[in-house]
């Protein structure tokens, strides 16, 4: 048989923490993003939970070499529930303000010099905090209170300004749960994390900027109803 031709899927990667590795579970985000995207693209889960913006600023070059970034066709970048955890409650996870706003630049600039532009990046902020139900989470770990709804807002604020020195789009979803009044408690499960309508939420509101993003990209391999039945080597083993 003759060499053939590999078949390579354009990516769009979901980079971040728990908000993202939890995204491929059912009615996740992730989920309805890869599922709008079967047959165009591989969509690449790469959320990683507990982890802040310093983290992810260090273990993205691991995860995402100049070779790997060929046909990446859109990068999310989904940090910050963790980093604004309050710094006497939990120093672990806790990245300062402007720390977290020049990790998120970092990021940026790493994946435009790997070969990701700028206009293929979407940052998103984290959600707004419901304190009550975060506080029964805590408590049931043996931890008292360590988010507030103010300072995810901060962070959010400070995402925003990131994007927008970096040249990248961004998801304001702190802003977009709460906009014209809304109660935003019920697109939390426990307060810090997304319930389904929270999941629903955030993958309507990122599909309106991938959409333009991906929307030139073509059906991979043929229909089943364009296969030549009689020689499907032609139809199957073609150049694409």
């Amino acid at each position: 048989m003759s060499k053939l031709t590999p078949v390579v899927w354009p990516k769009v990667i979901l980079f971040g923490d728990s908000i993202t590795q939890y995204s491929f579970q059912p009615h996740g985000w992730g989920a309805e993003i890869a599922n709008k995207l079967a047959r165009k693209c591989d969509v690449v889960n790469r959320g990683l939970s507990g982890y802040n913006s310093r983290w992810g600023r260090m273990v993205l070059p691991r995860l995402l070499s100049q070779s790997s970034a060929e046909r990446v066709a859109a990068v999310t970048l989904f940090f910050g529930a963790n980093d604004s955890s309050l710094e006497d409650k939990n120093p672990q996870q806790h990245v300062p303000l402007q720390e977290y706003c020049e990790n998120l630049k970092d990021m940026g600039r790493f994946l435009s010099s790997a070969g990701v532009p700028s206009d293929r990046l979407i940052f998103i902020t984290p959600p707004p905090v419901d304190e009550p139900a975060w506080e029964k989470e805590c408590l049931l770990k043996g931890c008292p209170l360590n988010r507030r709804h103010a300072a995810a807002g901060q962070y959010a604020e400070a995402c925003v300004r990131a994007a927008g020195q970096v040249g990248a789009d961004v998801l304001d979803l702190w802003t977009l749960m709460q906009q014209d009044g809304r109660d935003f408690r019920p697109f939390l499960s426990d307060g810090l994390h997304l319930s389904q309508d929270g999941n629903q939420f955030l993958a309507q509101q990122l599909w309106r900027l991938l959409e333009g993003r991906v929307a030139d990209l073509p059906f991979i391999l043929p229909y089943w109803g364009d296969v030549d039945h009689a020689s499907p080597e032609s139809s199957l083993l073609c150049d694409l």
